[in-house]
């Protein structure tokens, strides 16, 4: 758009928006709703396959927590979908900009205070729906178990981290454009994909035992018993953690963390009083295979491709003056117009992954296909399965979602696909019908 009158260029630019936009919307809501009338035209009937190990009243209960959340979401693309357009075309940043400039003069720190105005802005701005979430939906349907002290502790703690952990970032990155050159961009891609790989190593160690208390894992027969699964899959850990998930959520999971040698070993207290000790070895086989078939660095490598793509696209267009006028905001001439380059950026991109979603997600079910592949070979493929079932069950996750709605959003295979390729089923042995509870 370089040869492009500005007036013509800002006019185009607010019509991709507008049309981008109206499209996210309507594919959202289309698919969300396909996603509640799917659920609940089998909201009264239990799969044949899974008939014998799942009560219907399991059943109606993962139905009607599967609309209920749909619902929700359809509230929060309609409200998201409103506040985007306050910050842009109605004139939201332009005026969060001036106001910053009326108490800070053009600079580093008057861009920082729009970072943070606008950061916190959101975040009240989205705080109903997380409160009506965690308080009203998870309560009704007996997942919550977060106190209101226990909600304010979290929300008063990740305002810290993001103050001490954030805003130095931000700040490196606001005069990393201003100051390295034509290719800032590339620099700061590094130094991004830099604090990325660090935030993999200090995480477990210094972060998350601000929110958890992470205890090693107690239970000595268990601890065996994975002990030897890592040194079968040629896996070794900093440690084995039971992490005290249960005093928000009732929700199960296990999973690792960490770099090199920082890797942890995590489950979710949950967990280990929903499953047999067959079950979590069958349930960490599957997370040893995602790190036997390479598929941590395979996302790395991807996100940080992504990235660099998404650096060198706000290179060129942060020196676009029609950019920002077609969003709705008037850049300063001869003065830094980072932060609002950023943000613009920020809040675009999501409407262009919208559609490109059905094709990470499915890579990111073919990865867990082959997890469980790897899980079947290393532990029992039926304790796998019976753990599967009783995740689903006790996580109320719907049996029957909409397949289309699956293609764009899920990025672990439904239960029938899932367990349809575990090999004892896959096979027909007499097995496939042994899973216990």
């Amino acid at each position: 758009m370089e040869n492009t009158p500005p007036v013509l260029a800002a006019n185009a630019m607010t019509m991709v928006f507008a049309l981008l936009l109206i499209a996210s919307v309507v594919l959202k809501s289309w698919l969300s709703s396909r996603q509640v009338r799917h659920v609940a035209r089998h909201r009264n009937t239990v799969p044949a396959a899974f008939a014998a190990q799942m009560p219907l009243e399991a059943h109606q209960k993962a139905a009607d927590y599967t609309i209920a959340q749909q619902r929700l979401g359809l509230l929060e693309i309609t409200w998201s979908s409103a506040v985007l357009l306050g910050w842009t075309l109605m004139g939201g940043l332009h005026t969060l900009n001036l106001l910053t400039l009326q108490w800070l003069p053009p600079g580093l720190w008057q861009q920082l205070v729009l970072l943070v105005g606008f950061a916190l802005i959101g975040s009240l701005l989205d705080l109903p729906f997380g409160l009506y979430r965690t308080f009203v939906l998870e309560q009704r349907f007996g997942f919550n178990r977060m106190t209101w002290k226990l909600w304010l502790q979290d929300g008063i703690k990740g305002l810290l981290v993001g103050a001490v952990v954030g805003l130095p970032l931000a700040a490196l990155v606001l005069w990393m454009m201003g100051a390295a050159g034509t290719w800032w961009w590339l620099w700061t891609w590094g130094i991004w994909t830099a604090f990325n790989l660090l935030m993999m190593v200090i995480y477990p160690t210094w972060i998350a035992p601000l929110f958890n208390r992470f205890e090693p894992l107690q239970d000595e027969v268990l601890r065996k018993r994975v002990t030897a699964l890592m040194q079968r899959c040629g896996f070794t850990a900093q440690g084995l953690y039971v992490m005290d998930s249960s005093r928000r959520s009732a929700h199960a999971n296990a999973y690792f963390t960490g770099l090199g040698r920082s890797k942890r070993v995590v489950f979710y207290d949950t967990l280990l009083k929903q499953l047999s000790v067959d079950e979590v070895e069958a349930v960490l086989a599957h997370e040893l295979g995602h790190f036997s078939r390479k598929h941590i660095p395979k996302r790395m490598v991807s996100l940080f491709a992504m990235s660099l793509l998404g650096f060198a696209l706000l290179g060129w267009i942060c020196q676009q003056t029609w950019f920002y006028t077609g969003l709705g905001v008037l850049p300063l001439p001869g003065d830094p117009n980072d932060a609002l380059a950023l943000l613009l950026l920020g809040m675009v991109l999501p409407l262009a992954s919208s559609f490109i979603s059905p094709v990470m997600a499915q890579f990111s079910r073919k990865h867990e296909f082959e997890a469980d592949a790897y899980a079947a070979e290393h532990a029992r493929s039926q304790a796998l399965e019976s753990a599967l079932l009783k995740l689903y069950q006790d996580n109320a996750s719907t049996l029957t979602p909409d397949p289309v709605y699956v293609r764009f959003y899920y990025s672990h295979p439904p239960a029938s696909e899932r367990l349809g390729r575990l090999p004892h089923r896959a096979a027909g042995t007499p097995e496939a019908t042994g899973a216990s509870a």
